[in-house]
């Protein structure tokens, strides 16, 4: 039997709620599938999907501290997207002033990959699998 069947969604808090939904909408594409004010949290809750039906759920929470560093503080230590054509994300990732690690092979896959922020400076990979 397995248990896990997949990923469902990922959680991240923003520290500015409308400049990171607009980073993850407009220059991302993730579609919105749901947009909720939470007043008694004074939170937003915006549920998004990517393209192979998971999710990622963007919230905003008063005052959130900052990250401890980055990639090695304890806990998730980025969060990786599938893309079919690397160059190609990351040359509309750079027409949207949004900067890019170099481009590297992964030793073990020989896959490409590279590295760039959200807003917030949390560590976003894009994982090369076509």
């Amino acid at each position: 039997m397995t248990l896990l069947a997949g990923i469902h969604h990922v959680a991240v808090i923003a520290s500015d709620y409308a400049r990171s939904r607009d980073f993850y909408t407009r220059i991302l594409g993730l579609q919105v599938i749901a947009e909720n004010h939470r007043p008694q949290r004074d939170s937003w809750k915006l549920d998004l999907r990517l393209p192979d039906g998971s999710q990622l759920e963007l919230f905003s929470f008063p005052n959130p501290p900052a990250r401890p560093s980055r990639p090695e503080a304890r806990g998730l230590r980025h969060l990786a997207f599938r893309v079919d054509a690397l160059d190609a994300v990351v040359a509309h990732l750079q027409s949207e002033g949004v900067a890019c690690e170099p481009i590297r092979v992964d030793e073990y896959t020989g896959r490409r990959f590279t590295f760039f922020a959200d807003p917030d400076e949390l560590p976003l990979e894009l994982y090369e699998t076509a």
